[in-house]
């Protein structure tokens, strides 16, 4: 077989997106550059890569087989890639980062001071969801992910670095903004607006609530914490948010913390790799100022209960 390293890459993707639209954006190529990549391997192949069910796409026996060679071969190289890196030194390089949602209303804060120390560091940031996180983590994709609860069916490396307190958000005119010591009974009540099933905030959320067993009343679901809060201005719900991601609205009173018994629910943010992964120069000299200045770069706001 004469297989090219590109096509191994673009097969990859498209295997583990399950989607040519997906791999494509990926990679940064259009659909019909990613097809053709994979017509041209599965005719050096001599079989079938993926069948087609419906508007899916699902690997075919050699395509789970070759998928596994490929994972190999990609992280060989990302492997050889970082240690040629290694070799240049901390001003030279790259760094590929991937970061929780909720994370990314502080992480251009750390990023803008480390590219000002290390101006020769190429950065690459993802913003997504748990859900995908995890998916990076299992592929080693990314060199570092920046989370909430650390996965526990990936090895991983994990170190917290920052704190992350919940709290319950709600409108100013809210009947519950003015009372104190509210019990977690009262505030099942309520309708919820939620993120969506592959969101940190959420689990982190429902299992709260469920190990004290008591039940969220589920209201509108979104995809976006901007959209959450809007949704919880316009009254449509209470939601659980990250403090992290409201301290425009608490200075604004366009939202207020309520006084709920339980919270703030106290997490933490971590620093995620994979366990075994060998960190590039570029990569530990992040690890380094997340876990000694993130804290103080920035830290979580905490505002009195109401708002006030």
């Amino acid at each position: 077989m004469h297989v090219s390293l590109r096509q191994l890459r673009v097969f990859e993707a498209v295997a583990r997106q399950l989607s040519y639209t997906r791999a494509a954006e990926e990679l940064h190529l259009s659909q019909p550059a990613v097809s053709m990549q994979v017509r041209q391997l599965e005719e050096e192949a001599g079989l079938p890569l993926f069948e087609r069910l419906g508007n899916r796409i699902l690997l075919t026996e050699a395509g789970r087989e070759l998928h596994e060679y490929s994972r190999s071969v990609n992280r060989l190289l990302q492997e050889m890639q970082e240690v040629l890196e290694s070799l240049k030194g901390v001003n030279r390089g790259r760094l590929h980062l991937a970061v929780a949602s909720t994370v990314n209303y502080f992480a251009p804060r750390l990023l803008a001071i480390y590219h000002r120390r290390y101006p020769g560091i190429g950065l690459q940031l993802d913003v997504t969801n748990r859900e995908r996180l995890v998916r990076l983590l299992e592929d080693n994709a990314v060199d570092l992910v920046l989370m909430g609860i650390p996965p526990t069916d990936v090895q991983v490396e994990s170190e917290a670095f920052m704190e992350n307190p919940l709290v319950v958000i709600a409108p100013p005119d809210h009947a519950l903004a003015r009372e104190r010591a509210i019990p977690l009974t009262r505030l099942a009540e309520e309708v919820f607006v939620m993120r969506e099933p592959g969101s940190g905030t959420r689990q982190t959320m429902e299992r709260f609530f469920s190990e004290r067993g008591l039940t969220i009343r589920p209201g509108m679901q979104m995809t976006r914490n901007e959209a959450v809060k809007q949704a919880v201005r316009s009254g449509l719900g209470l939601s659980v948010v990250s403090l992290h991601t409201i301290e425009l609205e608490l200075e604004t009173r366009r939202l207020v913390t309520l006084d709920v018994e339980g919270f703030p629910d106290r997490r933490q943010w971590h620093l995620v790799y994979r366990r075994g992964k060998r960190l590039s120069p570029a990569a530990n000299a992040f690890r380094e100022f997340v876990l000694t200045e993130a804290a103080l770069i920035a830290p979580p706001v905490f505002t009195p209960a109401g708002g006030a």
